[in-house]
């Protein structure tokens, strides 16, 4: 049996102190470009992988350079360039980025916090199921910096990356209004959900403002994922008096509601309007090109990222919450 690369097989090629190799495996002290260079490549010539568990025994106060990002679901584009935004900032600072995905369970939810924690991850990054967490405020109480991303808790002691969702959805509902629209269709998100509340209070303030009637029968309530959009659409359309237009308030709940509108032989915009919140992959070549709410989901990533590595080298830094501005990027669904 092939005897496994060690610390000493690495040093002794790259011509270094194991100490060299440690400190460039763990980021600690200063080491030159060229030193960490030749020792990184000395160490994939060689297959020697650092033993993490071993690295943390050592050194349970030391940096692991491995940042956590749960998202409940990575089929969403929104998620998708928010991760990205993410990983980007975690690579230009040397960290690596533990991915996971928990479906909009509370249970998944847990076992990938267990996860991010039995790894020493230096920080979480996550948008939380709903406001009053316990699985994320007991991560909290254990020392992990976590950072909340598109929604939030109840936790004011937090760092917290948002977009202004009651102004995205307001925009896109007096736009409807803008169109001779009185009838409007709301397909919300989650009620215990910051994002799926705001959204709503978004829409009906438009209404109020326009002296449009809120109507209970005209709201449904889905869970940000593709077939509430298609139920809740043909709940909708079913109605005796169904609604001219709909708002709907996530990019895979829009694409059910096109589901259901295109099962039901309606046209677009003709039959029934339509805006979502969340820009969708070729919405802009759909047929019609679809009328949205363009959230900073890139930027949302990296401003939650950069906020992380602050909050890990400060942890006594007062909590800093950010708000980023969506657009309202009219086509012709409405």
């Amino acid at each position: 049996m092939k005897k496994a690369t060690s610390l000493v097989d690495v040093a002794r090629k790259a011509k270094v102190n194991i100490s060299t190799v440690s400190r460039t495996i763990n980021q600690t002290g200063k080491i030159g470009a060229e030193t960490q260079a030749r020792v990184r490549k000395v160490m994939r010539e060689l297959g020697y992988k650092p033993n993490r568990v071993a690295r943390r025994l050592r050194a349970r106060d030391a940096s692991t350079h491995l940042l956590g990002l749960i998202i409940p679901n990575i089929q969403n584009p929104f998620f998708a360039d928010l991760a990205r935004g993410v990983e980007d900032v975690a690579y230009k600072h040397n960290f690596a980025l533990l991915l996971c995905n928990y479906d909009e369970d509370e249970k998944k939810e847990q076992f990938y916090l267990d996860v991010m924690q039995a790894e020493s991850v230096d920080g979480v990054i996550l948008p939380p199921i709903h406001e009053n967490d316990p699985a994320v405020m007991q991560v909290v109480k254990n020392g992990t910096p976590v950072v909340c991303v598109d929604r939030i808790l109840s936790d004011s002691s937090l760092d917290k990356v948002e977009v202004d969702n009651h102004m995205g959805a307001y925009k896109a509902v007096e736009h409807i209004i803008a169109q001779g629209h009185r009838r409007i269709g709301f397909i919300a998100g989650p009620a215990d959900s910051s994002t799926g509340r705001e959204r709503l209070r978004g829409g009906k303030d438009a209404l109020i403002a326009a002296r449009v009637p809120i109507k209970s029968e005209l709201i449904r309530f889905g869970d940000f994922k593709q077939e509430s959009g298609r139920l809740l659409t043909h709940e909708l359309l079913t109605l005796a008096e169904p609604p001219t237009a709909l708002f709907v308030s996530n990019g895979l709940m829009t694409i059910g509601a096109l589901e259901a509108i295109a099962a039901r032989g309606l046209k677009i915009p003709k039959q029934i309007a339509l805006v979502g919140y969340d820009e969708l992959p070729l919405a802009a070549v759909f047929n019609p090109p679809l009328t949205i709410v363009k959230q900073p989901a890139y930027e949302v990533g990296r401003c939650a990222a950069e906020l992380l590595l602050k909050r890990i080298a400060d942890p006594k830094h007062p909590p800093t919450s950010l708000k980023l501005h969506p657009e309202l990027i009219v086509r012709k669904s409405c």
